[in-house]
């Protein structure tokens, strides 16, 4: 039975809507891993922590995509939940053509400046050079991964969130099989890498972009478009919290990196991109959970369905409460045998993941808290609110926490940054959502 966002969302109807973007964040994070597996495990140590250290720089550029989908994401369904669909569609259209071409122009931008950067940031010799090679062909996806990015978004939105999921699937398995074939079977190393990232971006961007202009059984379809300023502006307006959560996350891993070559080398880069990589496996449950609400808050709050929206609101907490636990057990659980995986090859940098990881756990006690109530203002249409969470949270926390931690702590008080820092931004976000109540009225 298909499950319309003006529905009455029980648990099961809640778990089942968003199982496909929690599924498909979860696996997008999967086959992350299995690159940095092939890399670590064939390409070798210096290639591994050189892609982790240009990553967050690549990031920075994609999260473009995610602040067009989400923002876009937020007033398109608002827009149905008023009834007018020829808008809805027509600003789907207008921001899917923005979009692609600002993406293309950064893309070209990043290409020129990835080399002094990833220099000035601390990157010399062979892994500076493994930077700049790996950075440009996945800067030549950019545009591709920013429409992946939006159209995570834009399925649930449609009522579509399972066709997501397979153009992740499609992406993914296309991603792992390439990796293997590239890396073990050619030999080409980080180019293989870097070649098998790319395609498997192209397929998740230009896919779904194919399905839209066609004739489809969804909510939304790529057509003519009527330029609207206003609606440009708040999408913009209400995605700038979600690009400037992505972007401080992405300059705090920056600074992580920089932090991590001080107190612990090449090592220390390496166990911090085990850690993220394992992190957004994690992190996709609570960001496609995010998701998958994100087009129905919206939508009832547009119909002024209020008790509805305080329903959704009670079950998602509890429902993120049972999982941050067991998130954590598992992370303390897993830790050594999930590392041993990754760098199982080198005794001192085996210890470094493992007993970092074991503290970093801890951070996922917190992290569901502050990615869901900073995601339930922006559905709202409050992108200040959540600009302020995602501010506090991602960087002025993180970085008051990597900067003084270590120098009580060395190299666990940049684990355990991470911790103080998720910990802050829950609180935060349970401040602005029990302030801000009346005046939503849920």
């Amino acid at each position: 039975m298909k499950i319309q966002l003006s529905d009455h969302f029980t648990y099961k109807k809640l778990l089942r809507f968003t199982a496909p973007p929690i599924a498909m964040m979860i696996f997008t994070s999967i086959y992350g891993v299995v690159d940095g597996f092939f890399v670590s495990n064939f390409a070798g140590k210096t290639p591994f922590a050189a892609v982790n250290f240009i990553m967050p720089f690549l990031m920075i550029l994609g999260s473009f995509g995610f602040m067009f989908g989400t923002g876009g994401s937020a007033l398109i369904s608002y827009t149905m939940g008023e009834g007018d669909m020829e808008k809805a569609n027509s600003l789907f259209s207008m921001l899917t053509y923005i979009s692609l071409g600002f993406s293309v122009a950064i893309s070209l931008l990043g290409m020129v400046f990835i080399r002094p950067l990833a220099a000035a940031l601390g990157a010399e010799g062979e892994m500076l050079d493994i930077c700049v090679i790996y950075g440009r062909i996945i800067l030549a996806a950019l545009p591709a991964f920013m429409l992946q990015m939006e159209f995570q978004s834009f399925f649930v939105t449609a009522e579509k969130p399972q066709l997501g999921l397979y153009m992740t699937l499609i992406s993914g398995i296309a991603n792992m099989v390439l990796d293997a074939l590239f890396i073990m079977a050619f030999d080409w190393g980080i180019i293989g890498a870097a070649v098998a990232t790319a395609v498997s971006q192209v397929l998740g961007g230009i896919t779904p972009m194919v399905y839209f202009f066609r004739e489809n059984d969804s909510l939304l379809r790529l057509g003519k478009m009527k330029y609207d300023a206003k609606g440009l502006l708040r999408t913009c307006t209400n995605g700038s919290s979600e690009l400037l959560s992505n972007m401080s996350m992405s300059l705090v891993g920056m600074l992580y990196n920089v932090q991590l070559m001080k107190y612990a080398g090449e090592n220390g880069v390496a166990a911090y991109g085990v850690m993220m990589n394992l992190n957004l496996v994690f992190l996709g449950a609570f960001i496609g959970y995010a998701i998958g609400t994100a087009p129905v808050i919206g939508f009832h709050y547009g119909a002024g369905n209020h008790k509805e929206l305080k329903s959704i609101l009670k079950k998602s907490l509890l429902l993120i409460g049972i999982c941050s636990v067991g998130m954590f057990l598992l992370g303390e659980l897993l830790s050594r045998p999930l590392s041993v995986i990754f760098v199982g090859y080198d005794d001192a940098l085996l210890r470094l993941t493992h007993d970092g990881f074991q503290i970093y756990s801890f951070m996922f006690l917190f992290v569901g808290i502050a990615i869901f109530g900073s995601s339930f203002f922006t559905a709202l249409n409050n992108g200040l609110i959540f600009a302020i969470i995602s501010f506090l949270r991602t960087l002025v926390f993180q970085v008051a926490a990597i900067l003084l931690l270590p120098l009580v702590w060395d190299v666990n008080g940049i684990w355990a940054s991470v911790v103080a820092a998720e910990l802050m931004a829950a609180l935060l976000a349970g401040v602005f959502l029990l302030a801000l109540r009346k005046k939503y009225k849920y």
